[in-house]
């Protein structure tokens, strides 16, 4: 018997053991003897070469007997593409998350321990493919068959992060959301994506913060909501509320601006678990909603008579003007719009006037005394960032993956910040900056008219 003999271990495609000697003969178990040792046969015996030779081991993989003399030529290539496919192969079984194995990464490490006898990447991809969707948890297609408990329910620091569950919603929140929730809560930033919501649900609904001492927004929970009527987003807020308290020692948590769209559920429903919120609907909603109306009813008008572009512009940038003026430049228009019969253009005022004088509350989408956050984009620009993560709708399981994932990023980098490792970034100057210096400047000659009793008119013109 040779000496020296390198011995490794795999598996035929069949799932059988199989040893491999010296990276050039394979041999696939064939039976147990009495004494508790293992038979392995050539792969080659029911092949064209019939080769008989055989290899035993005892149970400490220790060879007892073996025969080199083979009637075919050695085939390394062969025996590295069953050596990659086995290491892969135990690389997922091992991993208790599959989503998160880097099969190409993986690839290249064991590659360069093979060294120059190795298989081409795509030889084995397909295979790579099938070992790893049936490591894949079962597909849940319904919100009854959602677990209760699931490994996928830890975040990657060990700690809880499915909070609740029920059948129309499911809410994930870490210990460090909770955290977040309530020591920032001067801004909370709600909104759901529907992109990425999987199959058996309708949206994942996001919140988020605003650390103003690291003028960085963050994530404070993650929820897949079956729908988008008012009881379930009044039971995700209760939920989040109840979670916040709980971390904080039951000291009542209650935000200052929660910041949505124009979605009528959303801010009843957080009106009534925070009735001391105030509610703010994003500008860029309130504007685009004025342009699709402008655009069905009177986009010509608007298009080919100055004045009335002008009156339209005004409308839509009402949200910076002073409250109490609102109203009376509403009332102005509307006159020198019947006086100048401006018809298609005047059933876009009413529409105006029933949706945002009567319908809203003004305060909700008027931000003269508050410009800091004027549109919902902490949440959108999250939405779009997951929605590109993932070119289909994903899984339930292959979701809350990446959800994790995201959460431990956002730790990370929380900790970097708070502990000065990473340089806080000033914030370029935007349109909220610009918007607020006229504001400022306007409230300065507004001071001084009043405070020259001028005639109220002479305001409304500014």
């Amino acid at each position: 018997m040779e000496e020296n003999l390198i011995i490794d271990i795999s598996e035929s495609n069949k799932g059988k053991e199989q040893i491999i000697i010296n990276k050039k003969y394979k041999f696939n178990f064939s039976y147990k003897r009495k004494d508790n040792s293992k038979v392995y046969k050539c792969t080659e015996y029911k092949k064209i070469n019939k080769c008989k030779y055989f290899i035993i081991l005892n149970d400490k993989k220790e060879i007892l007997k073996y025969n080199s003399s083979h009637n075919h030529p050695e085939n390394e290539y062969d025996v590295s593409l069953s050596i990659m496919k086995h290491k892969i192969k135990d690389g997922i079984e091992k991993s208790s998350i599959p989503f998160g194995i880097k099969i190409k990464p993986l690839y290249n490490k064991i590659s360069k321990e093979m060294g120059l006898i190795c298989p081409e990447y795509n030889s084995i991809k397909s295979q790579i493919s099938r070992n790893l969707n049936k490591k894949l948890p079962s597909n849940v297609t319904t919100f009854a068959e959602i677990p209760s408990e699931s490994e996928y329910y830890k975040t990657k620091r060990g700690e809880n992060f499915m909070i609740f569950k029920n059948f129309n919603l499911i809410i994930f929140q870490s210990p460090f959301q909770a955290k977040l929730f309530k020591e920032y809560n001067d801004d909370i930033f709600v909104d759901g994506t529907f992109f990425i919501a999987p199959k058996f649900s309708y949206q994942v609904f996001i919140t988020r913060t605003y650390a103003k001492e690291l003028d960085s927004f963050y994530t404070t929970s993650f929820a897949i909501l079956k729908n988008k009527e008012q009881e379930t987003y009044k039971m995700l807020f209760e939920k989040l509320k109840k979670n916040a308290n709980t971390c904080n020692n039951n000291i009542r948590i209650e935000p200052k601006n929660l910041h949505c769209d124009f979605e009528r559920g959303i801010s009843k429903a957080a009106k009534t678990v925070f009735p001391n919120t105030n509610i703010k609907y994003c500008i860029w909603h309130y504007k685009k909603s004025l342009e699709i109306k402008k655009n069905k009813l009177c986009y010509n008008e608007v298009k080919n008579n100055n004045n009335i572009f002008i009156y339209y512009k005004a409308i839509s940038n009402l949200p910076f003007i002073n409250p109490e003026y609102i109203f009376d430049i509403y009332v102005i228009i509307k006159i020198k719009s019947i006086k100048n019969n401006y018809c298609q253009f005047l059933k876009f005022l009413e529409y105006f006037y029933k949706t945002y004088l009567i319908d809203y509350d003004m305060k909700i989408w008027n931000y003269y005394n508050n410009i800091e956050h004027i549109t919902n984009n902490a949440s959108e620009s999250l939405n779009n960032y997951l929605n590109n993560l993932f070119p289909t709708k994903p899984s339930f399981y292959e979701l809350i993956d990446k959800l994790n994932e995201l959460e431990h990023l956002l730790y990370y980098d929380y900790q970097r910040k708070i502990r000065g490792i990473w340089k806080i970034k000033k914030r370029a100057i935007n349109k909220a900056n610009e918007i607020s210096v006229l504001i400022e400047r306007f409230k300065s000659i507004e001071a001084k008219l009043i405070d020259a009793k001028c005639d109220r008119n002479k305001i409304i013109n500014l």
